[in-house]
This record gives C-alpha cells, structure tokens and sequence, in this order.
C-alpha cells in the first residue's frame, strides 16, 4: 500500500481526480485508496488540500492502513 487516507479527508475528492489510475474511492466517511491499484506516483498527497495523505511508512499514517483496506473491500464501485 504505497499511499493512505487518514481521518482528516473531507471527501472534496481534489485526490481522486488527479489519479493516473483511478484508486482513490469513496467509502461511507471518507476516501480510500485501492492498495492493490495504487501506482505511488504521489499526485494525491500533493493535490490534497488538507494534508491527509501519507506514505504508508510514515508513522502517523499507519493506524489508516487497515481502514483503508476495509474500505475499498466495502465498497462495491472500487
């Protein structure tokens, strides 16, 4: 899992659009990235207005894996 949403997405989708392949998907409270799609080009971290996308290294990040899983796995249009 290259990238992780965390809890501080506000759903303005800005992430989404710039995906060159498509793995960022809404879950019922937030966006989530597809770990098996993502690419870890980056343009979501950068396009993200509120800094809630990290590196899945980053320390503060990875409580959001697990979530991030969960949600494109709930999600039926991921």
């Amino acid at each position: 899992m290259p990238r992780i949403i965390t809890d501080k997405c506000i759903k303005c989708k800005g992430c989404a659009s710039v995906c060159p392949v498509q793995c960022i998907h809404e879950g019922a409270k937030q966006l989530y990235i597809d770990p098996a799609k993502c690419i870890d080009c980056g343009a979501c971290q950068y396009e993200c207005p509120v800094g809630a996308i990290y590196p899945h290294t980053d320390e503060s990040s990875k409580a959001f894996a697990e979530a991030n899983k969960e949600g494109v796995k709930n999600n039926p249009k991921a």
